[in-house]
């Protein structure tokens, strides 16, 4: 099969694990390729995939392979791909916009961005790349809160006639002009906001549907995580989390049937905690009442790395990306959205996503 070719903007944690995962699985077999949803989608194996193109605004990531910046500060998550070879492509200066948080400033450089004396790339500049580079899909991994640069990326996609898959809490795919302009162009796009692996989102709504299945009413919960990558440092500015919440608290409101009342339901970051680095802990509480409203509570804990479940979850994103430019399907990949996404256009119980999604695989639907 032909390769998949995408680009990246934002060459953070998430976009390491990616690469990593890229190369690790290629020296994997189907029977000992641990922490893979799927092996091989449409013909499309992990292997398959390579980056053509990627834009970065920090100092330590801008003008080198891009094998070498996935490992640069303020990264932090687990190196379990040493050794990666040279791709040949080179860390391009993006936008900034309102993707460099000033607030970060008063922190140690290793822990934070480190703006590039490079000059910002013009919005012809990047779609040229992009069209000269082969990119088939642009990947936004910009930081939460990033409003007007996540906006000015998808503008640039769409002049350059590449796909979009939104892995950040701005509403691109759920919002209904936007999807609109990538159908126009019959251009598939997957978002918003990616769904870990095995994270707090996915475990929270697994838990609220179960509740609602074994007859057990909920009357109040939270979700409170915290961690010690770029993110979580981001997210210490409040004013940046808007979105985020959002996305957050409608992956479980809407799992419902009757929502609870915004005073029972706290789903959120919490806090920045430096020696987490990549790992980010949630703690889990769901306070309900069983038969006779005889009252009963479930505290969870749960540790996981970051960036790798992110990167558990892309990498099924990007396949069936592929799929859809290669089927001519173009707009919201509805299925891939519910199934991958804290923020879908249509949310859907995760076992029904789940069979959307190996629907649109086999082809049995176009969405």
């Amino acid at each position: 099969m032909d390769s998949i070719r995408i680009a990246i903007v934002g060459v953070g944690n998430c976009a390491s694990s990616l690469l990593q995962g890229i190369e690790y699985y290629r020296e994997k077999s189907e029977k000992d390729a641990a922490g893979l949803m799927h092996w091989e989608i449409g013909g499309y194996r992990p292997s398959d995939i390579e980056v053509a193109a990627a834009f970065d605004i920090d100092a330590r990531k801008v003008g080198k392979d891009l094998a070498e910046a996935i490992f640069s500060p303020p990264n932090c998550t687990t190196t379990f791909c040493p050794g990666m070879p040279r791709t040949g492509v080179s860390v391009r200066m993006g936008r900034v916009l309102d993707g460099f948080p000033g607030h970060m400033q008063g922190y140690k450089e290793e822990h934070r961005f480190v703006l590039a004396h490079e000059e910002e790339a013009s919005r012809e500049e990047i779609v040229r790349e992009l069209e000269d580079s082969g990119a088939e899909m642009l990947l936004n991994y910009l930081p939460v809160g990033s409003e007007e640069a996540a906006r000015f990326y998808a503008d640039c996609a769409l002049e350059a006639g590449v796909g979009l898959i939104n892995n950040m809490p701005v509403f691109i795919a759920s919002d209904p002009a936007w999807a609109a302009r990538f159908r126009e162009r019959d251009l598939p796009v997957i978002g918003d906001d990616v769904k870990a692996q095995f994270g707090a989102t996915i475990t929270h709504r697994v838990l609220a549907d179960l509740f609602q299945r074994r007859g057990v009413k909920l009357d109040r919960t939270y979700q409170l995580n915290t961690g010690g990558n770029t993110d979580f440092l981001n997210m210490l500015n409040r004013d940046r989390l808007a979105s985020k919440r959002t996305s957050k608290t409608e992956a479980v409101q809407s799992i419902l049937e009757v929502p609870l009342d915004d005073d029972e339901i706290h789903i959120g970051p919490s806090d920045y905690v430096c020696w987490q680095k990549d790992n980010k802990v949630c703690f889990l509480r769901m306070e309900g009442r069983l038969f006779g409203d005889v009252p009963m509570y479930l505290d969870l804990r749960l540790s996981v790395e970051d960036s790798p479940n992110s990167a558990g979850i892309v990498i099924d994103a990007i396949r069936c990306c592929r799929l859809a430019l290669d089927r001519g399907i173009g707009g919201v990949l509805t299925s891939s959205s519910a199934y991958f996404m804290k923020h879908p256009p249509v949310q859907v119980r995760d076992d029904d996503a789940c069979r959307m999604t190996e629907e649109f695989i086999q082809g049995v639907r176009d969405d």
